[in-house]
C-alpha cells in the first residue's frame, strides 16, 4: 500500500506553474490527464477488493478536477509530472 503523499504538478512550456494537485491514495498509473479546448481535466479511479474467505469487501475511489487554462496558454504547452 502506498502511504506517501503524491502531488501532480501541471506546467506550461513557458515555465509557468499552473497547478499543484493532491492525488494522495492513487497510483500514478491510475491518473489520467486530458487537455482539450483550453481545459485541463485530471481524473483518477481506484478499486481495491479484499476477499478474506468469509467476506468480500470493495473500496472504490474516484477523483476529478477540471479547470480552465489561463489566457495565453496553449493546450499543447501543458506538461505534467507526478
Amino acid at each position: 500500500s502506498r502511504t506517501k503523499r503524491l502531488g501532480m504538478m501541471l506546467n506550461s512550456c513557458s515555465g509557468q506553474n499552473l497547478a499543484l494537485i493532491d492525488v494522495k491514495g492513487f497510483d500514478p498509473r491510475d491518473i489520467t490527464v486530458t487537455v482539450k479546448d483550453g481545459k485541463v481535466t485530471v481524473s483518477a479511479e481506484r478499486k481495491v477488493e479484499c476477499n478474506t474467505g468469509c467476506t468480500k469487501t470493495s473500496n472504490y475511489k474516484k477523483f476529478v478536477k477540471e479547470f480552465s487554462l489561463p489566457p495565453g496558454v496553449c493546450d499543447k504547452e501543458v506538461t505534467y509530472s507526478v
